[in-house]
């Protein structure tokens, strides 16, 4: 029986053209009618809207949209070899802004092979219905994430927002699960009139693609898994596993600082650096920089060296910046860039992996975890809990995972992952490779960043290119070097965000 909230929610969607109702016949294409796209950043770009099923049980039912882009291989009908299909991860991470990245870091010789196809999966960006349910939810300051008299606050916090996001869309959130995704990477495969896709993923697009090979095996042609989750551990446990990676990451972090403390002068030692960091973290929670930045932002701004090496630059300086010179632009500015959470991001992050799988519904198991690794891991942990809380209290029913596995009529899937990779711990691959029979497992030693393909690492990408341009697959557990960590000079603002979803954690 629904529930007025539910019915409300979908009789708000219909009145605003959000959901279209109408016939759907079963397994039938439905054409995509390409356009230039508009905006500056896809302006060179295709883009589309295809209709598919809010429910594929129900085909003929309600109709929602998913919006896609598409960058047209380069090279004749001699050396075009389909589509590639690509995915950022989150989930909510924008796939249109992906594929139009993807597309230009592929060398020649892909992009004359490939028309790369970007979507922005049910519920993000311009897909229709795209979730919001509490646009201020990140604003800042917020409540330290570190638990005291605050603990109550949050939960209410938690549970407010979820609310919300039931009264608003109600019926939706039952379909937001990563099949659910699967059925429309489907229906783009058939709208596209392609009889297999080539698909490439990263963070959580390991585990869209990984569900896909498995629900539709015979219709992939190559498919490379960059920075595995670990599927057993969907999704409480996966989170845990974030938890102490990142914790070792920002001690990584401290240590080259320390490295460095001729420039940034915040310490000499990796030891002296951390606890520097939670003296400032303490006073930002008492007095934030300009307003703006307190303990929790903080947190979120440096998290994004977790995920890219490349920033710590640029975060060191931020950070030297407000302790040494007393100006907090900088810091304000990094936040502004890499640490201000995206709530429509959010909104679609809890919408899928709170209803994947079944949480704990017992706040004490997780009050009781979380006080376990911060004994020893504190960085992320609490901010990792409050960032999942509204599972406590997800207004949906959960699924049961697809059980990951290789089926007939799959081909080998090629596998990278980081062995100090924070955001999809190194654990995540070797359980991926596990499952997946005759897959490639490609591992880049002491490699912290998080997606690493097309980042500039040459073995990386050399396997990458060669086995999206001939499907030639590298030994079995082939070794990369990692890229060196950068030195202590600015790099460019536009640091290559590809694949990653800097907010306030979650699954990449």
């Amino acid at each position: 029986m629904k529930t007025f909230a539910a019915r409300a929610g979908a009789a708000a969607l219909l009145s605003a053209g959000l959901i279209f109702t109408g016939p759907h016949a079963e397994g039938r294409a439905v054409p995509v009618h390409w356009k230039k796209c508009t905006g500056s950043y896809l302006r060179l770009l295709d883009c589309a809207d295809l209709q598919v099923p809010l429910d594929y049980t129900n085909p003929t039912g309600t109709m929602i949209t998913v919006a896609l882009d598409r960058a047209r291989h380069t090279g004749n009908a001699k050396q075009y070899q389909g589509v590639l299909l690509v995915n950022p991860g989150g989930p909510g991470g924008s796939g249109r802004n992906y594929g139009a990245d993807v597309a230009a870091a592929l060398p020649a010789n892909l992009r004359r092979a490939y028309d790369v196809i970007g979507f922005d999966p049910r519920g993000v960006g311009g897909s229709r219905p795209a979730l919001s349910c509490m646009p201020g939810y990140f604003k800042p300051v917020r409540p330290d994430y570190v638990p005291g008299d605050n603990e109550k606050m949050w939960l209410e916090r938690s549970k407010a927002y979820a609310e919300a996001c039931g009264r608003k869309y109600g019926p939706v959130l039952d379909h937001m699960k990563t099949t659910d995704v699967v059925g429309d990477m489907d229906a783009i495969r058939a709208a596209l009139g392609a009889k297999k896709i080539n698909f490439y993923g990263g963070s959580y697009g390991t585990y869209l693609g990984a569900v896909y090979a498995t629900v539709y095996p015979t219709r992939v042609r190559r498919m490379v898994l960059d920075s595995n989750v670990r599927p057993s551990g969907a999704w409480y446990g996966a989170n845990l596993d974030q938890d102490t990676a990142f914790d070792a990451s920002v001690k990584s972090f401290f240590g080259w600082i320390a490295r460095y403390d001729s420039t940034y002068h915040l310490g000499r030692t990796e030891a002296v650096v951390e606890r520097a960091y939670y003296a400032l973290r303490a006073k930002l929670a008492k007095s934030p920089a300009a307003g703006v930045v307190g303990a929790d932002e903080l947190d979120d701004t440096i998290q994004i060296g977790g995920y890219l090496a490349p920033a710590w630059p640029l975060l060191a300086k931020a950070w030297s910046d407000y302790t040494v010179k007393k100006d907090s632009g900088s810091l304000v500015d990094r936040y502004r860039a890499w640490g201000a959470g995206k709530e429509e991001e959010f909104a679609v992050y809890n919408a899928v992996q709170c209803t994947d799988v079944a949480w704990p519904k017992d706040w004490q198991v997780w009050k009781a975890d979380a006080q376990r690794i911060d004994a020893t891991a504190p960085y992320l942990v609490w901010g990792n809990t409050w960032f999942n809380a509204p599972c406590l209290y997800w207004p949906a029913k959960p699924g049961t995972p697809v059980a990951i596995t290789s089926r007939q009529g799959l081909p080998p899937v090629l596998l990278l992952q980081a062995t100090l990779d924070a955001a999809t711990p190194y654990q995540g691959g070797v359980e991926m490779h596990g499952l997946l029979k005759g897959s490639r497992l490609v591992i880049e030693d002491g490699g912290r960043t998080h997606v690493i393909a097309l980042r500039g690492n040459r073995c990386i990408d050399r396997i990458f290119d060669d086995y999206l341009a001939t499907g030639r697959l590298p030994a079995d557990r082939t070794h990369c070097q990692r890229v060196p960590d950068p030195v202590p000079i600015a790099p460019s603002r536009r640091l290559s965000l590809v694949g990653v979803e800097p907010m306030s954690s979650g699954n990449g």
